[in-house]
């Protein structure tokens, strides 16, 4: 999409200087001619130019202001909680589990010392797995409804600006200079509203 518009763009800047050009040139009237002919005035043709539209989006607007980013970041803070809650919990067990140990370790023979050992190594191991299983989960449910989230922003887009005659919807980050040939729209309040609406009806 950005290779067609960035061509679009390239069209644009390269006809309308040839446009200026035709429109600034006369014809001058032969001896024959029955009547001058009058040149448009470049102002009146560039009047008559329909200057293409392009709309640009805030991501980070559309994803705190809309529902659906709404529900994403309620739904991420409630498991990242939960996880935390489960992380903190095995934690307080395994400090205890080695405060208990070391209670007892001047108490114990060697062999009762490697038991231990070995048990409190275990379940640090248990531990360290469940932490990285768990900011794995995060990340990958994080990834999905990111995705899940984009791909609804890319069909509202889509149904905006065929709706609405523009020529490209683009991410205003990615936007770095338009010509005044251009007729540029910050689109996000009607993104987030049609996302809205389109939610609604689900």
């Amino acid at each position: 999409m950005h290779n067609n518009f960035k061509k679009l763009l390239i069209a644009v800047m390269i006809a309308l200087p040839t446009l200026a050009n035709a429109a600034d040139s006369t014809t001058a009237p032969t001896p024959n001619s029955a009547a001058p002919v009058v040149a448009a005035k470049p102002t009146e043709t560039a009047a008559a130019i329909k200057s293409p539209k392009l709309g640009y989006v805030d991501i980070e607007s559309i994803g705190g202001e809309s529902d659906r980013g709404k529900a994403l970041k309620a739904l991420l803070t409630s498991r990242k909680d939960a996880l935390q809650a489960k992380f903190d919990s095995k934690k307080k067990q395994i400090e205890k589990l080695k405060s208990s140990i070391e209670a007892k370790l001047p108490l114990m023979n060697p062999k009762q010392r490697e038991a231990k050992s070995k048990e409190f190594q275990k379940k640090l191991e248990e531990f360290q797995k469940f932490a990285q299983t768990s900011e794995e989960e995060l990340y990958k449910l994080q990834e999905k409804e990111t995705k899940a989230l984009f791909e609804e922003i890319e069909k509202s887009a889509v149904a905006y600006g065929k709706a609405n005659d523009f020529a490209a919807i683009i991410i205003k980050k990615e936007l770095l200079y338009l010509s005044n040939a251009v007729d540029a729209q910050d689109v996000t309040a009607a993104l987030i509203k049609s996302l809205n609406e389109a939610g609604q009806k689900k």
